[in-house]
């Protein structure tokens, strides 16, 4: 089984791509913001104007960088947890759902 529910690369420091659930079948920008506070989030997950998400800078135990990502919209059971990593040997990023 599949984790991985978006793909995603880097355009003008945004990231762009697509999310697919069995509930959702998106265009998303994954846009930087000027997070002023320590627990703010450093991106906004949006769907046009509207706001999917959000997604926090991280670095792994390995010193990779990544986005640890919470999307929450009307049409999702319950919020969902992701993590947006980059493929290896690519210019892409996957988009991992997690129930935790």
């Amino acid at each position: 089984m599949s984790k991985v529910i978006g793909t995603f690369t880097l355009q003008n420091e945004q990231y762009v791509g697509i999310i697919r659930t069995l509930h959702l079948n998106v265009s998303v920008r994954i846009v930087p913001t000027k997070a002023e506070e320590d627990k703010a989030p450093n991106y906004r997950i949006l769907v046009d104007e509207y706001e999917l998400g959000a997604g926090w800078s991280r670095t792994s135990e390995q010193g990779n960088a990544y986005l640890n990502v919470r999307l929450d919209d009307p049409s999702l059971p319950a919020p969902l947890n992701a993590r947006l990593v980059a493929k290896k040997d690519s210019n892409e990023f996957l988009l991992i759902w997690s129930r935790s």
